[in-house]
């Protein structure tokens, strides 16, 4: 995908609700329109944003969701602890019943309904599974935040998020064990991206971890949300804007796609290979500064 052009919305806020709709709304396409949507949200435990996703910021996606023309939304994941259990801690359970929203704990699967991939090339040692319901979705959107982690993979934005849709112990092989125990755990990050692709990702910047994460860290107003169809490029951005924020050693002293989660994922395709092929569009007049900082630092820190 080197020589393709893709746009990252971005909407200097701090409210969640026009966050969702601007970002989306910027880059102009609607992937939704009769479709049976999916949403993959953060919910690895249920700290507070940006430990988790923001209740505000799901139900306002769900929200644009069904105004876009959806013909059915469901949000699906894989929680550390068990997934239920962080659904009903963060109180979220009953907002999304309002919301005519089907709720698909990924802990109940069975085991045939976790798909075998071995990638060729892959650095996991005996490929990896993930969640039927990701790799058959109809339109699949990803919902993110925006911080640093602490246990090896230097960032969690979109590409992170997607560990979600690996099984725990809990369905058999311990491949959370395996990734943080591996010196290649950026690489495998990225490779579980390979077997699918989301139709859209919108990232909640608007509280940052600069340092920690990911579940507690060291917080900052980021005032910001971004939205792509490029997983790649909208994680280039959200480091761009964790090093506008001021971040740990990992982030600041490298190059974006120096970074191996943003370098693999390039290499197998992903998305975009340079921040040339990046193109930053403000959501609004009140977001054009945000935005040219941003620009910026993408060029001058990206390769």
């Amino acid at each position: 995908m080197a020589n393709i052009m893709t746009q990252v919305s971005l909407v200097s806020t701090n409210d969640r609700q026009k966050g969702v709709s601007s970002s989306i709304n910027s880059l102009g396409i609607n992937p939704v329109k009769n479709k049976d949507v999916l949403i993959k949200p953060n919910f690895n435990t249920a700290d507070t944003t940006p430990g988790s996703t923001h209740n505000d910021t799901l139900v306002a996606l769900v929200q644009e969701i069904w105004k876009m023309g959806a013909s059915s939304v469901s949000v699906g994941e894989r929680s550390y602890p068990p997934t239920r259990g962080v659904m009903e801690a963060k109180g979220i359970l009953p907002l999304l019943e309002k919301l005519d929203v089907n709720v698909i704990d990924f802990d109940d699967l069975n085991a045939k309904d976790w798909l075998a991939f071995k990638p060729e090339g892959s650095h996991w040692q005996n490929g990896f599974r993930i969640a039927r319901p990701i790799i058959e979705s109809e339109c699949l959107i990803s919902t993110g935040c925006l911080k640093t982690h602490q246990f090896g993979g230097v960032f969690t934005m979109s590409l992170k998020l997607h560990v979600g849709v690996v099984p725990t112990t809990r369905h058999g092989y311990g491949y959370m064990a395996e990734l943080h125990g591996s010196p290649h755990q950026c690489k495998l990050i990225a490779e579980i991206n390979q077997p699918f692709k989301p139709d859209l990702i919108v990232l909640d910047g608007i509280d940052a971890f600069v340092d920690g994460g990911p579940a507690t860290g060291t917080v900052a107003r980021g005032d910001v949300f971004i939205a792509s169809t490029d997983r790649v490029a909208i994680d280039a951005v959200g480091v761009a804007i964790l090093k506008f924020l001021g971040s740990n050693k990992q982030i600041m002293d490298r190059k974006i796609f120096h970074q191996e989660q943003i370098a693999r994922a390039a290499e197998i395709g992903l998305g975009v290979s340079s921040p040339e092929n990046i193109n930053i569009i403000s959501a609004d007049d009140e977001s054009i500064d945000y935005r040219n900082g941003i620009a910026d630092i993408l060029m001058e820190s990206g390769t």
